[in-house]
């Protein structure tokens, strides 16, 4: 298996929550730290109820590290995990997080993947500047239409009013456009195919952490071209690049297709979609590409001359992931042990505990742990080993698990004799996911290994797919269609109904058309809404 190289993970001892529900299984005890969650206060209103004699065992008992139930509060169960596996915090400007060190490795990996791919099609990468003059954005009237509500501005700079207000970079459509319009003047210099690694800046009233922030990262490609033809092409090829991604880095099933009207990005002639299915059975609109026909160009007067000698104007691309897909891992894998993580995006694939309880032990199990990390390392698998004796095997366990970290590897003074390991799989909870006897051989162990971590990224592959099919249901009718809303799936029926219907759809079921999706049932279609004839059918789901 091809690993990424990523940063060696650090300082992973510190995060906290202090929620307390029934029948929890996972509890780790770990210094208290305001969580993501609603009970940071449970401290002070425990103490001033109970007067500080008794507070304090109770206070104690709070400090218990605990996750919340998925069936039992999904949107808590996933600010717990972030919390506790130490993904992400909360910012001092209310909606903004700090994205720490392992949420931040998880983004690294994808960049890794989404960075070679980007060059292998072409791109190259490059940076715009965050501000933009407004007067940019309210060239393209439907995009300043669509943005409006969510930009940011500013109006004072060097202690002085400025001339004109800047717009904090929501997307850099406008801008690119200003920078190629220099750039572009003969068919020579088409296509012209960029992306740049960046922050983006909208005012979001309602903030999730990695879902809808303030502030969050993302690529965003954007290309020019000759002909209506080249960027629809394109268009096409990055929605598949994404495509791939999910299915086989993310192991996320993601259904592809096209938005519609209402749907359309603002500003785009059409936008293609990958549209994910959470464990709250939520659509997560994951990834999105572009096709911007000529609107901006002809905003900003973006033209090349062609092999005839004539002014003709671009037609032009944009496409974007962000981190939001770090969200759509955590729902899709997660469990109520925390995350679970695919293996090929994981910031470490194996974690080596080594077990003893004597000291003339600790030599021989460490001395064996390290030549198993050398061996793997050298195959290119991420592994970190986890030697410190100021935690129990057991806390470790428990710790690594909520972690997501795929693969365990437990050596003790029997396996050291013995030369060999234990793995456990933690996609496979319990005895069933642990084997025992595995060799330490170099040759053995790695192929046992990467075997282990393929099966671990299939079988999480497999699990979102039979849950996405699951909970969709084909419907021909609207009745049909907001009884499956309303039981929290995705309906999936031909449409051929106007735009105000949709919208009527979206005020009463809460629900809005994902995609209309690339695959297509064949034979004749009557619209759900209307009765009358329809080419296609389209997913209903509500959604982030």
């Amino acid at each position: 298996m091809g690993a990424l190289r990523l940063p060696a993970l650090t300082s992973i001892f510190t995060s906290s929550s202090v929620r307390s529900p029934p029948a929890l299984k996972h509890r780790l005890r770990f210094p208290l730290r305001r969580p993501f969650s609603a009970q940071s206060t449970v401290q002070k209103a425990v103490a001033t109820e109970l007067g500080d004699g008794k507070a304090a065992k109770v206070v104690e008992k709070e400090k218990e590290r605990v996750i919340t139930p998925r069936y039992q509060d999904f949107n808590a169960w996933y600010l717990d995990v972030i919390a506790n596996a130490e993904l992400a915090d909360y910012g001092p400007v209310r909606g903004t997080m700090v994205i720490r060190p392992y949420g931040y490795a998880i983004w690294e990996a994808i960049q890794d993947y989404l960075n070679v791919k980007f060059k292998e099609t072409g791109h190259s990468n490059m940076y715009f500047p965050q501000f933009i003059p407004y007067s940019f954005i309210e060239k393209e009237a439907s995009h300043v239409e669509g943005f409006s509500p969510e930009l940011a501005l500013v109006t004072v700079g060097g202690g002085k009013e400025l001339e004109e207000k800047l717009v904090v970079r929501p997307t850099s459509e406008t801008i690119v456009n200003h920078m190629f319009t220099q750039w572009i003047h003969s068919y020579r210099d088409l296509p012209l195919m960029i992306n740049q690694w960046a922050n983006v800046t909208r005012w979001e009233m309602r903030t999730k952490p990695f879902i809808r922030t303030l502030e969050f990262l993302w690529q965003e490609g954007h290309t020019a071209h000759a002909t209506a033809e080249e960027a629809e092409k394109e268009a096409m090829q990055m929605i598949d690049v994404y495509i791939k991604f999910a299915y086989e880095q993310a192991a996320i099933p993601v259904i592809a297709g096209r938005k519609s009207r209402v749907e359309t990005f603002a500003g785009a002639s059409r936008t293609y979609t990958i549209e994910a299915m959470m464990g709250d059975r939520k659509a997560l609109q994951a990834g999105t590409s572009h096709n911007l026909g000529q609107n901006f160009s002809r905003a900003f007067n973006t033209q090349f001359t062609d092999e005839n000698g004539q002014r003709q104007h671009v037609w032009q691309t944009s496409w974007a992931i962000s981190t939001r897909f770090v969200g759509g891992i955590i729902m899709t894998h997660g469990d109520d042990a925390g995350l679970l993580l695919p293996p090929r995006l994981a910031p470490v694939q194996v974690v080596i505990v080594p077990i003893w309880k004597k000291d003339n032990e600790k030599t021989g199990v460490l001395t064996a742990s390290s030549s198993v990390k050398e061996t793997l390392q050298a195959a290119g698998i991420k592994v970190k080993i986890d030697d410190t004796d100021q935690r129990t095997p057991g806390w470790k366990f428990n710790f690594y698990e909520m972690k997501g970290v795929p693969l365990r590897i437990e050596i003790g003074p029997r396996d050291v004799s013995s030369g060999t390991v234990v793995i456990s799989r933690r996609d496979v909870p319990g005895k069933q996911g642990k084997v025992f006897g595995i060799s330490m051989e170099p040759s053995s162990l790695v192929a046992y290994v990467i075997d282990k971590l393929n099966e671990v990224q299939s079988s999480l592959l497999e699990r979102a797919t039979t849950f996405r099919d699951s909970n969709i249901v084909d419907v021909y009718s609207y009745n049909e269609l907001k009884e499956a809303i309303a039981q929290g799936k995705w309906a999936r029926g031909p449409w051929s109904a106007s735009d105000e219907e949709e919208l009527k759809v979206k005020e009463e079921t809460g629900a809005t058309i994902r995609c209309f999706p690339f695959e297509q049932p064949e034979g004749p279609k009557k619209c759900l809404m209307t009765g009358k004839p329809a080419d296609e059918v389209a997913i209903f789901a509500k959604s982030y």
